[in-house]
């Protein structure tokens, strides 16, 4: 049996498509204005991918990036867990595409779902596998063409979200002191009616009816989604705080998913923590679902708000409704 060691984070890289969507594009196609916008959500502009560029084109791209930052070979990499709602194709997995597209001819890997908690979740995954020392390196990426399933004459749902992927790269910890110190996670299914698209799984497959009824775009119950984010994110992040003997106090920055600005500082406020101790990006990108935490962090690292020895608090909260969180000591 090996020793138990803990997972770092030793590198983060992301991808966002060229093309920039603002609010005023939006005005013009969607009975909605700036203003209403930037004040409900907090966002402003969102990128959008190209026709033809799907998920596993935004994965590959951060994880030939990551590769490259970090100088390592596609063939030292063990495992890839992407998370995704918005995969290519049902089969075959979004990691197989990517493993044959970087050359990892080494790594096995999978698909992940848990919406916008999803990478919260591929991160703990690929964590317990380092943890276990059966693994060196592990690839958790984010990648998510939101606006693929979109439909722009709902301006409830079409304001929010835009496209970007992100990877990080997982390697063993030298210490217990540092890497990830601990994660929670959980579910409430019955708030699965809430946020979901109804069309193209098994109980309602493609076909003229699903999509003259537009059932393959998102569907969301906005209050609903709102009162359980605002006061889940709280509620785990302070667990994960009070767990391990810590408070707000102690963070030097929160990553929380980019949903709505109001639910993000909502969260700040129970726990106590300024303004510049989270990380926002949500005015630039919208909500990219699993893209949002890895961009998130790859900003935080470009703007030098991460330094080696940082508590740092990663959160979310996603249809599902599933939720995560992740504790850790920042190593670089």
């Amino acid at each position: 049996m090996n020793r138990r060691i803990r997972a770092k984070i030793t590198g983060v890289a992301g991808y966002l498509p060229p093309h920039v969507m603002t609010n005023q594009d939006l005005e013009k196609m969607v009975d909605t204005s700036d203003e209403w916008i930037r004040t409900r959500t907090g966002i402003e502009t969102r990128h959008v991918a190209e026709k033809g560029m799907a998920a596993s084109h935004m994965a590959t791209e951060a994880a030939r990036k990551l590769l490259a930052q970090k100088n390592v070979a596609a063939g030292e990499i063990d495992l890839i867990v992407v998370a995704s709602v918005t995969p290519d194709m049902l089969f075959p997995a979004t990691a197989c595409l990517v493993q044959d597209r970087i050359g990892a001819n080494k790594a096995w890997g999978f698909d992940l779902s848990a919406a916008c908690s999803g990478y919260l979740y591929a991160l703990t995954v690929c964590g317990q596998f380092v943890g276990a020392g059966t693994h060196k390196k592990a690839l958790a990426i984010g990648s998510d063409v939101m606006t693929s399933i979109l439909n722009y004459q709902d301006r409830a749902t079409c304001v929010l979200f835009g496209d970007g992927a992100g990877a990080a790269l997982l390697e063993p910890a030298a210490s217990e002191e540092e890497g990830i110190l601990d994660f929670h996670h959980d579910v409430d299914g019955s708030g699965g009616q809430y946020l979901y698209m109804p069309g193209g799984g098994s109980l309602n497959p493609p076909t003229h009816e699903t999509v003259d009824k537009k059932m393959h775009y998102v569907h969301q119950e906005g209050q609903q989604v709102f009162k359980y984010a605002v006061k889940r994110l709280a509620d785990v992040s302070a667990l994960l705080l009070e767990r391990n003997g810590f408070s707000g106090k102690d963070v030097a920055l929160v990553v929380p998913h980019q949903a709505n600005l109001r639910i993000i500082r909502a969260m700040q406020e129970r726990l106590g923590v300024e303004d510049e101790k989270v990380m926002v990006n949500i005015n630039r990108y919208g909500n990219t679902t699993a893209g949002t935490i890895p961009l998130g962090l790859m900003d935080a690292i470009q703007q030098g708000r991460l330094k080696k020895g940082d508590l740092v608090l990663l959160v979310s909260v996603g249809a599902g409704f599933t939720t995560g969180g992740i504790l850790m000591r920042w190593t670089y």
